[in-house]
């Protein structure tokens, strides 16, 4: 079990699908599973800041996830495969919003627990190694500088929304670090177990090359 965490726009996704066809295990991508909360949120028409509405919703949904092609996993909600769904921007807003509520967190930490196989994933997020797998050996938390991060978040967002800015972006992650860092239940940090990786100046490729040159030294995952 390889954990990835750290603040947006430091490139986890990237490196944790290039890392997971390398080891030839599941790549799990926490916050889809955010936002199969958040897409029930938000077809319900409920405010994501309402706590009790939200905790009362999720006690009824079930949120899934099952192996696809290659290290890919399908999300499903309530049964349903909503892979495609998931990045409109009304979601992307309810996900920021119910991803500080303990309810939620708990609730998804379970999910991603049951969703990793016996022949390993590589799962990244923002407490996947201080909270949902604690005891993974292997955890390694990616940073770069602001102005990086948002660049790269920037030519993310442009994709879907040609008219995203940079100093709108750069605020957008500036608060997101914020309520994550602030948040009681959960929240982004860094300790001495994790191994640091600073991104700014690497390429995804080379920062998944360094990674794995580190699980494999500690032998779990052969030569």
């Amino acid at each position: 079990m390889i954990a990835i965490d750290g603040p947006s726009g430091v490139g986890k996704s990237t490196v944790a699908r290039l890392l997971a066809a390398r080891f030839r295990v599941v790549y799990l991508d926490s916050g889809a599973l955010y936002r199969a909360a958040a897409l029930k949120v938000v077809r319900a028409q409920i405010d994501p800041d309402d706590t009790a509405a939200v905790e009362r919703l999720l006690e009824v949904t079930r949120i899934e996830v099952s192996v696809g092609p290659g290290v890919a996993v399908v999300v499903r909600l309530d049964g349903e495969a909503v892979s495609d769904e998931l990045r409109t921007e009304a979601v992307t807003r309810a996900a920021s919003r119910i991803a500080a509520q303990p309810a939620v967190r708990r609730r998804m930490t379970a999910v991603q627990r049951a969703a990793v196989p016996p022949s390993g994933a590589v799962v990244e997020g923002r407490d996947i190694g201080s909270v949902v797998f604690p005891d993974t050996p292997h955890k390694f938390f990616l940073d770069a500088r602001l102005e990086v991060r948002g660049g790269r978040r920037l030519r993310d967002e442009q994709r879907s929304r040609p008219s995203a800015a940079l100093d709108e972006v750069v605020a957008a992650i500036g608060e997101r670090d914020r309520r994550d860092s602030e948040r009681s239940h959960s929240p982004l940090r860094l300790d001495d177990s994790y191994r640091v990786v600073d991104t700014s100046d690497l390429t995804a490729e080379e920062v998944a090359a360094r990674i794995e040159a580190a699980v494999r030294d500690a032998g779990d995952f052969g030569p």
